[in-house]
């Protein structure tokens, strides 16, 4: 048996759209993106979504559209993937890391308010592995300091917060469809925003700071998406639910059936539904494997496993002087991510508690 640790569903369905485009002959930006923007943004809950080429670029776009740039921070988790923080850097401003929160492993409100500066700009809270952020207390710490706020979505496609989609709470959203994300185009991105001069400036950004054909009023980017990467994001937008209902039938068996003593099982915060984009297991000093052993032991068994992120922002050279977060940097030396994707079986979860457990026997 080998179960791995992401496994993109690509159906007949994904495969049909993209030939109909391809006998189109508009395979560049076209209809298939617009159409993809308006079901994006019908399905967050927001007027608008503009469609890019990928995650970052995302970040970025809505971080020019809200117009940071050189001399301004910005305040990011220090646990959470690199391009939060790089894409900050893409603009010239400063990206300040703020702890997380044990329990969730999200941004930590409390430590936001604590590092805000006169220089501050906006707030990145990262719905991480599929959880939203405390989306409430951030948009109040932001309303208070008039900082914009910015959802790192990428990894939350239909996740909720007090019923309220992912996408649909901050100032601006960002969405990527990397191949291993729960709803995936190859590579790929969305920006969300209720607001019609975000959607109006990222339009520009995106295509070379264009006002129209031919006139450039900014700088701007290439990064617009194209109908072929569209065609396989509608189909996909279309089975996301069944995807994250299945992702959550893995998860909740885990959390029932894993009982391997000095393992952590992740936890939902109240009034939050999560899409288990990772399910990651916390590793304590009671677990009778080192994390390096434990991985070798599960690949043995044929289950793939990863580290999400083995290496705090706040660590990384490239920002290595910034100042401690001792929650990020404890979870980035105890956290394993197992397969929860969706095609895991019946049989498959019942087998990875079952080896899970058998390490302690």
């Amino acid at each position: 048996m080998q179960i791995p640790i992401a496994h993109p569903l690509i159906g007949q369905e994904e495969a049909d759209a993209v030939l109909s485009v391809l006998a189109s002959g508009t395979i560049a930006q076209g209809p298939v993106t617009t159409a993809f923007e308006n079901e994006f943004a019908a399905y967050c809950g927001v007027p608008h979504a503009v469609a890019v080429n990928n995650g970052t670029a995302a970040l970025h776009a809505a971080l020019l559209a809200a117009g940071v740039g050189p001399g301004d921070e910005v305040i990011v988790p220090a646990f959470t993937f690199f391009a939060t923080a790089s894409s900050v850097s893409m603009c010239g401003a400063v990206p300040v890391f703020a702890d997380v929160d044990g329990v969730t492993a999200t941004i930590d409100p409390a430590d936001v308010s604590a590092k805000i500066t006169p220089r501050t700009k906006a707030v990145i809270g990262v719905h991480l592995y599929g959880q939203p952020c405390d989306a409430g207390a951030l948009c109040e710490i932001c309303s208070d300091n008039d900082l914009v706020f910015i959802e790192d979505a990428a990894q939350a496609h239909g996740a909720t917060y007090k019923g309220r989609k992912a996408g649909a709470l901050g100032d601006l959203a960002c969405f990527s469809f990397y191949a291993t994300k729960n709803m995936a185009t190859g590579e790929g991105g969305m920006v969300t925003t209720a607001s019609d001069e975000y959607d109006a400036r990222l339009r520009r950004i995106i295509n070379h700071g264009q006002s129209e054909k031919y006139l450039h009023t900014e700088l701007g980017y290439n990064y617009r998406l194209t109908d072929i990467a569209s065609a396989v994001g509608r189909e996909q937008l279309k089975k996301i639910d069944g995807f994250n209902h299945r992702r959550q039938e893995n998860a909740a068996y885990f959390n029932a059936h894993i009982t391997a003593p000095g393992i952590v099982l992740p936890s939902v915060a109240a009034g939050r539904s999560h899409v288990w984009h990772q399910y990651a297991l916390r590793l304590t000093e009671a677990f009778p494997l080192s994390r390096e052993a434990f991985m070798a032991y599960l690949k043995e068994q044929g289950i793939g496993s990863a580290i999400h992120y083995p290496v705090p922002l706040n660590r990384q050279p490239l920002y290595r002087e910034s100042s401690p977060c001792p929650v990020a940097e404890a979870l980035a030396a105890s956290v394993l991510s197992i397969p929860v994707h969706p095609a895991v079986t019946a049989e498959e979860r019942a087998y990875i508690c079952e080896a899970i457990n058998g390490v302690s026997e």
